[in-house]
């Protein structure tokens, strides 16, 4: 089984963009309605879609609405990401920080209100 996680936006360019440049995700489809990403070692996907359109049933056609809805982004090093990230003047959501049931991670936010955990999960002793 595998998931691939879609969202309903009208902001397909503003979302390649970001996805492509903020995280080097690949694409994968793209046409004037439909935009499918991948991971950079095409690990997972991610789909964008914009809403009413008459080829999708209605059950595909409301806008994601910008709130309640994260991804989490496992990475082998959290703390290389976020500087090239800081780099590229991305607004950073939350500082990089370490939790104590074992998470190193820092967050940001995709042109559709979707935050983004980014994190390095550390073994607990």
């Amino acid at each position: 089984m595998k998931l691939n996680a879609g969202i309903i936006t009208e902001k397909l360019e503003e979302t390649k963009q970001f996805y492509t440049d903020v995280l080097n995700f690949g694409v994968t489809f793209e046409n004037e309605f439909y935009l499918l990403l991948h991971t950079p070692k095409q690990e997972a996907e991610i789909s964008f879609l914009l809403p009413n359109h008459p080829s999708q049933q209605s059950l595909f056609h409301q806008p994601f609405n910008g709130k309640g809805m994260y991804l989490t982004i496992e990475v082998d090093n959290v703390d290389n990401l976020y500087k090239e990230i800081k780099e590229k003047n991305i607004d950073i959501k939350i500082e990089l920080r370490d939790e104590p049931w074992g998470d190193r991670h820092f967050a940001i936010q995709d042109p559709n209100g979707i935050g983004i955990d980014i994190v390095t999960y550390s073994a607990q002793e």
